[in-house]
């Protein structure tokens, strides 16, 4: 069974639904996302981060927008691509509509979801990147690096 305890608009059905119940800061945090705010979201490892950061992607892909999933590292971003990839039906996506972008590996830069370095997303912004005018929304994982 599929649970989401956000409440949508009467006109728009939920981006994403979850198997599980989500906690308090997860349907906030959806919340806002469906209202087009920005959101923060901080968190001890494993307490559910990732829900958010799916559902924006969901989102993305319901509003045909881009959306950019960022991390410090090229570890993670290849983590991060071959979960996305398993996951993207769940978020609306195919699997080919995830691309990435780090030192090595440029693999469909024009997809959907673009996951990669912070540093990529940086460059990208001091050059202006015509891109970056179709992404909705940025999603940064490891916040704490961002200073770097």
């Amino acid at each position: 069974m599929s649970v989401n305890l956000h409440t949508p608009s009467e006109t728009t059905a939920p981006a994403m639904l979850f198997p599980y119940v989500l906690d308090t800061f997860q349907q906030d945090a959806i919340q806002h996302i469906e209202d087009d705010h920005n959101v923060l979201v901080t968190a001890h490892t494993s307490a559910g981060k990732s829900t958010v950061a799916e559902y924006a992607i969901a989102k993305c892909a319901q509003l045909n927008k881009r959306a950019i999933y960022t991390s410090p590292i090229k570890t993670l971003s290849n983590q991060k691509f071959a979960d996305f990839r398993v996951k993207a039906t769940q978020m609306g996506l195919r699997p080919e509509d995830i691309g990435i972008m780090t030192g090595d590996i440029k693999l469909n830069p024009e997809g959907q979801c673009v996951i990669m370095t912070t540093e990529i997303l940086r460059n990208m912004l001091f050059k202006g990147n015509e891109f970056l005018d179709s992404v909705q929304m940025v999603i940064f994982d490891e916040v704490h690096y961002l200073n770097d």
